[in-house]
């Protein structure tokens, strides 16, 4: 628990670090897929798309400058990288790596990105269960919507985050 006087990162400093460039990207990332109505807010397709689209958002700010302004700008960048034919989980490991480093260059710890960590690690770790988009159409008997298989949750999240982006 902070208490006032305390920092993030445990010494007294008299401030309270706020993650605000990651809860920025939260917040643009949930009001995308919110506005394309794409899955109930409450499931954890919408949770696996909003960290995948937040992670996006968060990590393609090279500039540090996440601001209202510059969010249609960035639409076309967002769904380049979000497309289905780009490494999109080695882009994330090599943003993650390389501002990893600079923290530690930095000095400490960054809010922001110990949340985008988190979320990283989520999306990895996790898997959902999900239609097996490569299955033969018509492959077994008795199943209505075709078979399941668990998947990465990065993998579930990242094509409804590009298609949020798309529909917006």
């Amino acid at each position: 628990m902070l208490h006032r006087g305390q920092s993030t990162d445990g010494q007294g400093g008299g401030e309270l670090t706020v993650p605000m460039a990651w809860l920025y990207a939260e917040y643009i990332a949930d009001e995308l897929l919110r506005s394309g109505d794409l899955m109930p807010p409450t499931s954890f397709e919408f949770r696996a798309g909003r960290d995948a689209l937040a992670l996006t958002v968060f990590l393609s700010d090279t500039e540090g400058e996440l601001s209202g302004i510059r969010v249609i700008t960035q639409l076309e960048t967002w769904l380049s990288l979000t497309a289905y034919d780009q490494p999109w989980q080695d882009w994330v490991r090599e943003r993650m790596a390389e501002l990893t480093e600079q923290a530690a260059a930095a000095g400490g710890p960054v809010p922001d990105l110990e949340l985008a960590a988190a979320a990283w690690r989520w999306l990895e770790e996790t898997e959902l269960l999900a239609p097996d988009l490569n299955a033969v159409p018509g492959g077994t008997a008795g199943e209505e919507e075709g078979p399941e298989v668990w998947t990465p949750a990065w993998q579930l999240g990242l094509p409804l985050g590009h298609l949020a982006i798309s529909l917006f």
